[in-house]
């Protein structure tokens, strides 16, 4: 894998921030690594081997400020900036003391109107299982414990112009895709950088810069079954799910934090290369293409971004 690996971590607007932190420490099971000097707070998973993947800040509306994809190496981050600018994206460096424990960064906004940063740098604090002989992790810090921040679904109107970008700047490869009642017009895309069946998708949306979710990894069925115990007994606000996508082939449930920003609990999905032609649901199918087996979307899924 060169140039970009994968998403690294994303800043969350919460309308109330020490509800906020009890949630992604008791409720997500993330751990918290550090408060900077404007209030924000930073989280990683327990398997998650640098700094932070998740950032909240408390906002009088819910949402996402910003997405950020890791790149391998500063050559990388260099040449994509020129790259970003030669095909007519504007960008802005950001100063390594911008963030805790992040170095520089290049920021740039997508055609949906989106911002997202490029970086190659993040303090490694590990996973607590050490190097040299490592356990395997039996018992994380409670709650529903995911593996990584996996993945991110976006709307906006310009849905072309960032497949676009992405796919012919940043390197990314169109995985699934579902098409309007012309049969041509891409309605939603899901876009990989990785061996992942995505790492980002765009949905069409008049609503530019908005978010409908954003997915944690869990290690298997069983453990998204036991996020659902979790968020039950937790008085989680629910969305759909347990369900299984046609698209990808992953199993999830999506429910809402306390300040109605939508996540996914996620496991699942195939490998992709990038010999693989993508898979392509037309209009009709779209129930089955998100919810395979109930093969209907609830009103709230569509509806409902931050």
């Amino acid at each position: 894998m060169t140039g970009v690996l994968r998403p690294g971590y994303c800043q969350l607007r919460v309308l109330d921030l020490n509800e906020s932190i009890r949630f992604y420490t008791d409720v997500m099971g993330l751990i918290e690594t550090g408060r900077d000097a404007s209030g924000r707070v930073y989280f990683k998973t327990a398997d998650e081997r640098d700094h932070h993947s998740v950032i909240i800040r408390e906002a009088d509306q819910a949402g996402m400020d910003f997405y950020a994809f890791k790149v391998l190496d500063k050559r990388t981050l260099d040449k994509l900036e020129v790259d970003l600018n030669e095909y007519g994206v504007a960008t802005e460096r950001m100063p390594a003391d911008g963030l805790l424990e992040t170095g520089e960064r290049v920021r740039f906004v997508a055609p949906t109107k989106h911002v997202f940063e490029l970086y190659w740098e993040m303090t490694e604090v590990g996973d607590g299982q050490g190097y040299i002989n490592p356990g395997v992790r039996v018992d994380g810090p409670g709650g529903i414990c995911p593996i990584r921040l996996d993945h991110w679904q976006i709307h906006g109107a310009d849905l072309d112009g960032s497949r676009d970008l992405f796919i012919n700047v940043l390197g990314f490869h169109l995985v699934e895709r579902i098409t309007g009642e012309d049969g041509a017009t891409d309605m939603a895309v899901w876009l990989t950088c990785s061996t992942k069946a995505h790492d980002i998708a765009f949905v069409r949306d008049e609503r530019d810069n908005t978010l409908h979710h954003a997915s944690y990894l869990l290690e298997s069925w069983e453990k998204v079954l036991h996020a659902a115990d979790v968020m039950s007994a937790k008085g989680v606000s629910l969305d759909i799910g347990p369900l299984r996508h046609g698209i990808t082939r992953g199993c999830t449930i999506y429910a809402f934090d306390p300040s109605g920003n939508r996540f996914e609990t996620f496991s699942g999905g195939y490998a992709f290369y990038p010999d693989m032609k993508p898979y392509t649901w037309t209009h009709e199918e779209i129930g089955a293409a998100i919810f395979y087996h109930t093969r209907e979307l609830n009103e709230r899924f569509l509806t409902v971004v931050t």
